[in-house]
């Protein structure tokens, strides 16, 4: 049998899953959170037996300690390690730069690389490294691979990458679209092209990864060649809790006139936009609740929410020359059927149109939500990021 161990870290918790690759199962997962507060808490279910478990008795330090009380959950609840060693551990890594175009070995110069990174992703690459460190304290033995969001997105072209600012400083300091939820977009386009039978290469899929955080991609034999976020994960749809796409005039604009200052605009654009700044709620369950019950305000967010997703997908038609599938996936992308057919409701010009039965049907499998014969393949293909990174994990292990 064959183990990898998947580690997603935030700053104050991480999640987990033990995947055996031989047949590509979850064995266990869990959630380590409330690291550095009063009481730590942490959830572990053991997929093998359906055992779950909670502890929120003690503090949990930091992530080192958020490892110890993981190992102790799986001695508690199982799978055993002994039966399950772990052959790798894949680490997520939010911004690989430049740097990274791949899955790399965690050695100490990646670790600096990772470190230097930061100044991309100050909310995400500093938590990935803390997470990288204590699973090395934890699994001494084993390979630590880290799979990067943007490493996907490094096939774009420059004329897709660059933003029309002075060169010389964009290239200083690190100033270029580089995309996210690549691992994601991966995963999806591939089993996309299992689906449906055909050789990836000869595909031209647009996938809307629709979460909290929601991004667009086009990609065109398997190539990223277009993304909708940008040198950070700001950039593109609106999503839960950040702005997406906004002239950056408004930043000036507020520092002026409302006297924000620059932390105050940016923690504004990431946790306070979204959904969440139109609505004052950043779920959409709750928003599209609410519209159903005819609140205007929820409508118009969700107009606004819809419009963002249709412009990128007419562009992307554009840059690809063609479209064979436009795919969903993601929390709200695979569960939301009002959203999936209002979204797309008068593409028909391109092809696109939806078939309401099928669209409505619930189901965790990758589906087709397009009626027989359309020339433009709709599907709804759930994503699988933990599985991607132990693919590739396993792979370098």
């Amino acid at each position: 049998m064959s183990a990898v161990l998947v580690v997603n870290s935030g700053s104050s918790s991480f999640k987990y899953q033990l995947i055996e690759l031989d047949d590509e199962t979850t064995l266990a997962s869990g959630l380590v959170e409330r690291i550095g507060e009063a009481v730590g808490q942490t959830r572990h279910r053991n997929h093998l037996t359906g055992a779950e478990s909670s502890n929120d008795s003690q503090p949990i330090a930091d992530h080192a300690a958020g490892f110890e009380a993981m190992m102790a959950a799986f001695a508690a609840q199982g799978p055993s390690f002994d039966e399950h060693p772990p052959t790798a551990v894949g680490h997520r890594v939010v911004h690989g730069g430049v740097d990274f175009d791949r899955a790399t070995l965690v050695t100490d110069e990646v670790e600096k690389a990772i470190d230097r990174l930061s100044a991309l992703a100050p909310l995400h690459n500093p938590a990935n490294l803390q997470g990288i460190r204590a699973a090395k304290e934890a699994f001494a033995d084993v390979p630590h691979v880290a799979v990067f969001d943007t490493a996907f997105h490094q096939t774009l072209a420059p004329a897709a990458y660059t933003y029309a600012i002075d060169a010389e400083l964009a290239e200083k300091h690190h100033v270029r679209r580089f995309g996210f939820h690549g691992t994601s977009h991966k995963y999806v386009s591939e089993k996309t092209a299992e689906f449906l039978g055909r050789p990836l290469a000869e595909l031209k899929i647009i996938v809307l990864h629709l979460g909290n955080g929601a991004s667009a991609a086009a990609i065109d034999g398997g190539r990223s060649i277009e993304t909708s976020m940008g040198m950070t994960p700001l950039e593109g749809l609106v999503m839960g809790t950040r702005s997406g796409d906004i002239d950056p005039a408004a930043v000036f604009h507020l520092h002026r006139e409302a006297g924000l200052d620059f932390d105050e605009l940016e923690t504004l654009l990431n946790k306070g936009s979204g959904l969440l700044g139109l609505t004052g709620s950043g779920d959409m369950r709750d928003v599209q609740d609410s519209a159903s019950r005819g609140d205007a305000v929820s409508e118009s967010a969700l107009a606004v929410y819809r419009h963002r997703i249709r412009h990128y997908v007419g562009a992307y038609v554009a840059q690809l020359g063609g479209l064979d599938a436009v795919v969903f996936t993601a929390g709200v992308g695979e569960n939301n059927a009002l959203l999936r057919r209002r979204t797309l409701a008068g593409l028909d010009f391109f092809g696109i149109r939806i078939d309401d039965d099928r669209n409505e049907l619930a189901s965790r499998d990758a589906r087709r939500i397009s009626p027989e014969g359309a020339s433009v393949d709709v599907l709804v293909v759930p994503t699988n990021e933990e599985l991607e990174i132990a693919r590739q994990a396993a792979a370098l292990r």
